[in-house]
């Protein structure tokens, strides 16, 4: 009988040890099962971000083609629209508006080129970047006879849904053909 009663003991500590074991391992698997939630979490952020940080476009005022453009002058400024667009990476520039639109809250860099021909009657090219209504750096340039070209850059802070966009000062004007010399560009530099 104490053989039975010792093995009795045995099989209910052992029970006791498996129990126990048993319930630490349901707390290491819930513990396991939280990381790995949290991981894909991380996953599907960074997984997001690659795909925003893809925003890139590159336009020309000349149409497609490379047809000789001249606008201006204008009694008032104008928004210029771009109508060559060889790389809008994310879509954000919108070649029917001219205007580009922030997908997401990031630090973007914007180039522009412009260039104004006047023959003897001189020339005068004046263009100014817009971000929502608000004027920012300007690209300027006048010259009594020929032709004129200016270029201008800027880094700025987006939120998402934020505008950018070229105007044309008024009484400036601006040309372009198939040398692309009036010129938009911009891309993210990074998301924030």
């Amino acid at each position: 009988m104490a053989a039975i009663d010792k093995l009795l003991k045995d099989v209910v500590q052992d029970d006791r040890s498996l129990h126990a074991l048993l319930n630490e391992m349901v707390k290491q698997n819930k513990e396991q099962a939280a990381k790995l939630e949290d991981q894909q979490t991380e996953v599907d952020k960074l997984k997001k971000r690659l795909q925003v940080k893809q925003v890139a476009f590159s336009a020309s005022l000349s149409a497609e083609g490379g047809s000789t453009s001249s606008l201006g002058p204008f009694t008032e400024h104008k928004t210029l629209i771009f109508k060559s667009v060889p790389t809008n990476i994310g879509k954000a520039y919108n070649p029917e508006t001219g205007v580009f639109t922030a997908p997401v809250k990031g630090g973007y860099q914007f180039l522009w080129y412009i260039a104004a021909y006047g023959g003897s009657t001189g020339a005068t090219t004046a263009v100014v970047l817009v971000k929502n209504s608000e004027h920012t750096f300007a690209a300027w340039e006048d010259q009594k006879s020929g032709f004129v070209s200016s270029s201008q850059g800027i880094t700025l802070l987006l939120e998402a849904g934020d505008t950018v966009f070229l105007r044309l000062f008024k009484g400036a004007k601006v040309f372009d053909n198939v040398n692309n010399h009036t010129t938009f560009s911009g891309h993210l530099l990074f998301p924030m």
